[in-house]
């Protein structure tokens, strides 16, 4: 073999390579920066009255009007904890929750509601004392009779568009919850759709799921978790690195080869990560900027909408208002205002 006659072989491989190797990175690249926006967005936040309460120490029924009144959010993602509305066994109190409803109701407020044992917030299962009592049949006996109860009381509300069925329930890494139970799931959806024409939305991680089980579950809509900036005791903060068409290529796959209509952003980052032994009221800016800067906050709500996403609820706006009353930084609640400028 000719030594000059391989070595300009090996030219010519090395050219071809590095063209090619070029080429890709360029597409990889315009790939990554590929945004989706939609005509119009739709924005929303997700309210807790036990967290405004317990964690952040606030008066909730101000936060709550607060959002309503000056925040002017005109959707709205509740929660119908089951251990607030049946504290004992067969002994329903729905004060709390009707006067939510009503109060978004009477300003014209789109309403998810959110059913079931996983709700959103820590410790995630929401359960009433007494369910402890039970095995683990007359458990599930008894949260089908508290689904058919809610949805029975709300049923003739015109302002609640959707019904969501527990939260994330496929997620076993987080929370204080039994094990998943992905056929009792599929059944509490179905008894849904028995007992409303409304949409049901289910919920599953955006950063840990495929989505492929909880798209085949039996709900309408598929909610997903988008979060950015993250912590862990290993790795420390941890910024994903995935582009938008990350997100709208999964949102294409879901509803292209699975029973559901639509994904949306169910909980859109908009709050700090807790950190271990701290609550979101005692951390200082310092800690919670690592996470959640108002520089972050503008960048995760540009990243939603770039993704396609033409329905998203923000995570954290209990926390928004704690920092405007409690510490003096309104930044947080003024820029969400945005969102909202024709109300």
């Amino acid at each position: 073999m000719n030594p000059k006659t391989t070595k300009n072989g090996w030219q010519k491989f090395w050219k071809i390579f590095g063209l090619i190797f070029l080429v890709l990175a360029v597409i990889a690249l315009l790939i990554y920066n590929l945004n989706f926006v939609p005509a119009k967005t739709t924005w929303g936040v997700t309210f807790s009255q036990q967290y405004t309460t317990v964690e952040l120490g606030l008066d909730w029924k101000e936060t709550y009007l607060a959002i309503l009144d000056d925040l002017k959010v005109d959707h709205l993602r509740l929660s119908a904890y089951w251990n607030a509305n049946e504290p004992q066994k067969g002994q329903y109190d729905f004060s709390d929750l009707d006067w939510q409803v009503d109060q978004a109701s009477q300003r014209g407020v789109k309403i998810i509601l959110a059913v079931g044992r996983r709700l959103p917030r820590w410790p995630e299962c929401h359960d009433p004392v007494w369910l402890n009592s039970l095995s683990a049949q007359e458990q599930k006996d008894s949260l089908i009779l508290y689904i058919k109860t809610v949805m029975d009381r709300y049923k003739n509300n015109l302002n609640i568009i959707t019904w969501q069925i527990e939260n994330e329930p496929y997620l076993s890494s987080f929370g204080m919850c039994p094990p998943p139970d992905r056929e009792f799931f599929k059944s509490e959806v179905a008894l849904a759709k028995q007992l409303t024409n409304k949409p049901i939305l289910v919920t599953d991680t955006g950063e840990l799921s495929d989505w492929h089980l909880i798209s085949r579950a039996g709900g309408d809509i598929l909610g997903t978790t988008l979060y950015r900036v993250v912590y862990n005791p290993y790795l420390g903060y941890f910024h994903w690195f995935t582009p938008p068409f990350y997100y709208w290529i999964r949102a294409q796959v879901a509803t292209t080869f699975n029973p559901v209509q639509k994904v949306i952003v169910a909980e859109l980052q908009g709050e700090s990560w807790h950190l271990a032994g701290k609550n979101l009221a005692g951390m200082n800016k310092a800690e919670s900027d690592k996470s959640m800067s108002l520089g972050q906050f503008q960048e995760n709500i540009s990243f939603a909408s770039r993704s396609g996403f033409d329905e998203v609820y923000l995570w954290g706006v209990e926390w928004w208002y704690m920092l405007k009353t409690k510490q003096n930084d309104p930044s947080f609640w003024n820029e969400a205002k945005k969102m909202w400028p024709n109300k």
